[in-house]
């Protein structure tokens, strides 16, 4: 595989390579010196043409640890505000001989049209685009939920672990969610099931026919206890229209209360709360919730390093991602 677009383009055994290389790359955070020489040499350029923090941050992070020259690219103070067009900007950076292109972009489709129109001879991953998806996040809320699911079973490894018989309840704003998306293609690769659940008016047109359940209230898909909940975030700047009445009633309806919180440590499951962040407290999810035992946000953002190293260096070294390797142990020879 050349470029990351969408977790549709992950085979089982593809998804389960990037996966157990990110198990080793957390390793590699835990060392007194937190970096590898796998892609010294190489040049990375983050082109971030829609705001972000965490995944900025985490990709720039992710490509260091492995050693590669890193040049950060934004919208903001660049030719793009002055109406450069992805094609003049694409070929700016071929001049500069960049060997990866990781792309946000407000436009669904972007990084396909960057990783086949031969502007750039560079691998591209794609940070999120539009209403799209967002491979990555996808990926490190897998890994987030194989290490619960080793928790919960009492494993002492993740290697190899898939999402079998996993039930994921995916709550909010599936409608604008580039997240909901690469998350129910992937996860369903990897065998888990998934229940979207949200207002008719945050669900897209066509989900019917998508490989998931739809339900429009959160208690009855907390009951029975779902493995997991992700609460995805109210896009509220994506929002033209009146799409549920008052915040108050969307908290009320379709948030993760205290009271639901509580329901859930009084029925004993072992459910993790998810959020890819940022959060709406208050919202979508109540601080109790955000701050509990059961909240697995900061693994996820820790996570998001290991998936993003996993990637880089799965796509730069040559590696096939069909294929199980040891990145760290390599480097070490």
């Amino acid at each position: 595989m050349r470029h990351l677009l969408s977790t549709k383009d992950l085979s089982y055994d593809a998804a389960l390579t990037v996966l157990d290389t990110a198990d080793q790359m957390a390793a590699v955070g835990q060392r007194a010196v937190k970096k590898l020489p796998a892609l010294r040499g190489r040049t990375v350029v983050n082109l971030f043409l829609e705001d972000s923090t965490r995944t900025r941050i985490s990709f720039e992070t992710a490509a260091k640890r492995l050693s590669a020259d890193v040049l950060n690219f934004s919208a903001k103070g660049s030719s793009v505000s002055k109406g450069e067009s992805l094609k003049d900007t694409a070929q700016t950076l071929a001049a500069m001989s960049a060997d990866a292109v990781v792309i946000r972009h407000s436009a669904s489709g972007s990084p396909q049209q960057l990783a086949e129109s031969g502007w750039i001879d560079a691998a591209v991953v794609n940070a999120g685009d539009g209403t799209h998806e967002h491979p990555t996040q996808a990926l490190l809320d897998a890994m987030t939920l194989r290490q619960h699911r080793a928790r919960t079973e009492g494993r002492e490894s993740t290697r190899g672990l898939d999402l079998e018989g996993l039930h994921v309840a995916v709550v909010g704003d599936v409608l604008h969610s580039r997240v909901a998306r690469s998350n129910l293609w992937l996860l369903t690769t990897l065998g888990a099931r998934v229940t979207f659940v949200a207002p008719p008016t945050l669900l897209p047109v066509g989900v019917g026919q998508w490989p998931c359940e739809v339900v429009y209230s959160l208690d009855q898909a907390l009951d029975p206890a779902p493995d997991a909940v992700m609460m995805l975030r109210v896009q509220r700047e994506r929002m033209h229209a009146a799409f549920f009445p008052t915040p108050q009633e969307y908290a009320r309806e379709w948030g993760l209360t205290p009271e639901r919180l509580a329901a859930l440590d009084a029925a004993g499951a072992p459910t993790a709360i998810m959020h890819p962040g940022p959060m709406n407290r208050g919202l979508e999810i109540s601080s109790a919730a955000a701050d509990s035992p059961r909240s697995t946000v900061l693994d996820q953002v820790r996570n998001g390093v290991s998936v993003r190293m996993s990637v880089l260096y799965l796509l730069l070294s040559g590696d096939d991602l069909d294929t199980p390797t040891d990145p760290v142990h390599a480097q070490e020879r």
